[in-house]
């Protein structure tokens, strides 16, 4: 069976969430926990790809379906890098999943089956659009996300209605403009393989169609991936999307369009052409711009998912300017950044997810003592923080180092600088958040739901908070071997020459 665990990566949750109202109906939590095991599925053969991939040296697994030979057939083609980002999404699913059970426990069949249905949808797209090697089934998977997302979102209440209905709006002049560049690449190319593509998209590399198709891929995925000045969808979104799902949704829903750009720009149209230089110029500028405006209005906010929503504008920044970069190290600072920022903004909002739970509060300055009533979650806060901020030994400080080697290599000084202000921004309001857990004094705050024990949430929600801080520390230890090991075995050809 191992043969065919790519396509299980997306087959196993797609049919699940099918399926989840039906046993849902027949009883409460059966489809959430079928849904659950197919993500488990789901994660368990992305690490049997990604064991595959790096046993092999890194060579690409194309995996046809029906047995039809590309570029007439539809294929998954996973590489070092897509395979370790699969693993990624479908990990952090499994432990948001588990993690959302005590947000429905107190609903219906109805909405218990739809939430999950949502869920598992989510987690299909997000891992479709990673793997796929078909730029239209990319579209496909894309739209699942989306449909799932704003569902999702709109079902944290009635601020969220309005959130996702933005979203929507936006969301699809993002998803119409990616399509149209795709239009325009089959038109010269007539073909919709990813590697077909590459080759044959070659003598059109300075022709003024391709040069709108660019622009239409860097409008269409910079919406998608809250990338500055297209995230006004994404404050909102992330603020009042369902918090047993706001994790899932701000650690992972922008990492696969950020990951979809990354394939364009560096390995389908190739980096060293003067059409894809002047997009990463300006995808460069929006970055800067991104990286500080977003770490200004975080310190501006007293919401803390709001504050989060804004300090993740700026970490998308992160990832534009190492694209931006051209160069072997800023790729590397991209890619480990994705990765790194998934675990670090997931864990946060894991914390305020179980803060809101048991004491209905996001407001930063009600969290005094925070430290004494949840001990666990708090210590997740201040490893997430001091990751955020970029220190040692926690992984931001590895992803903000390679970027500032890309930087220094390219001769790009002024990276640099926005790189260490950034980092000033983000301790300014991350201690923000330490100094009221554990220095100011305690908060008197009325348990919504209260809950007796010294972890001082359910077991469900402190694993996956927990599993969050220590994967925090882990991938600061071992981004060394991460980088060596699957980041380099996966670099574009245009550093290998």
């Amino acid at each position: 069976m191992t043969q065919h665990a790519p396509v299980l990566i997306v087959l196993l949750p797609l049919t699940a969430s099918l399926l989840c109202m039906l046993f849902s109906r027949i009883s409460k939590f059966l489809g959430s926990w079928i849904v659950m095991a197919s993500i488990a599925g789901a994660f368990a053969n992305a690490c049997i790809v990604l064991q595959r991939v790096l046993e092999s040296g890194g060579k690409t697994w194309h995996y046809w379906m029906g047995g039809w030979e590309p570029p007439i057939g539809i294929e998954f083609a996973l590489d070092p890098l897509n395979s370790i980002l699969a693993v990624v999404v479908t990990f952090i699913s499994l432990m948001v999943s588990l993690y959302s059970r005590p947000f429905v426990k107190d609903e219906d069949w109805l909405h218990v089956g739809g939430y999950y249905t949502l869920f598992g949808l989510l987690t299909v797209g997000l891992s479709g659009m990673i793997i796929t090697g078909d730029v239209f089934n990319l579209y496909v998977y894309l739209e699942i996300m989306s449909l799932s997302g704003y569902g999702l979102i709109a079902l944290g209440g009635r601020k969220s209605m309005l959130a996702a209905f933005r979203y929507l709006l936006i969301g699809t002049i993002g998803a119409s403009l990616y399509l149209l560049g795709v239009g325009y690449l089959y038109a010269m190319t007539g073909t919709l393989n990813m590697a077909d593509l590459a080759a044959r998209v070659v003598p059109h590399l300075n022709s003024p169609l391709f040069a709108i198709a660019v622009a239409c891929f860097i409008i269409g995925f910079g919406i998608k991936m809250a990338l500055f000045p297209l995230h006004g969808w994404q404050p909102d979104a992330y603020t009042f999307a369902h918090p047993g799902a706001a994790a899932f949704i701000a650690g992972c829903m922008s990492k696969a369009p950020a990951y979809a750009l990354i394939r364009f720009v560096y390995y389908i149209f190739k980096v060293d052409n003067p059409v894809v230089q002047s997009a990463l110029n300006v995808l460069g500028i929006l970055g800067v711009a991104g990286i500080l405006i977003g770490s200004i209005m975080a310190m501006a906010q007293y919401d803390f998912r709001r504050m989060l929503a804004y300090s993740s504008v700026a970490q998308i920044g992160y990832i534009a300017i190492g694209l931006a970069m051209g160069n072997m190290y800023g790729f590397i600072g991209a890619v480990l950044h994705a990765i790194n920022h998934a675990f670090m903004k997931s864990s946060l909002f894991l914390v305020i997810g179980g803060i809101e739970y048991r004491f209905g509060e996001v407001n930063l300055y009600r969290l005094g003592g925070m430290n004494k009533k949840m001990t666990i979650s708090t210590i997740t806060v201040l490893l997430a923080s001091l990751s955020m901020i970029g220190l040692p030994p926690t992984c931001g400080f590895f992803s903000k180092w390679y970027l500032m080697l890309g930087a220094y290599t390219g001769a790009q000084y002024f990276y640099i600088a926005v790189l260490v202000i950034s980092s000033l921004l983000n301790a300014i309001y991350f201690f923000r958040i330490i100094e009221q857990m554990f220095i100011q004094r305690e908060a008197s705050l009325t348990e919504v739901h209260p809950h007796k024990g010294k972890l001082g949430l359910p077991l469900s929600m402190v694993i996956p908070i927990l599993v969050g801080g220590i994967m925090i520390l882990v991938l600061g230890f071992y981004s060394v071997d991460i980088v060596t090991d699957v980041v380099k075995l996966g670099l574009p050809e245009v550093f290998l020459r």
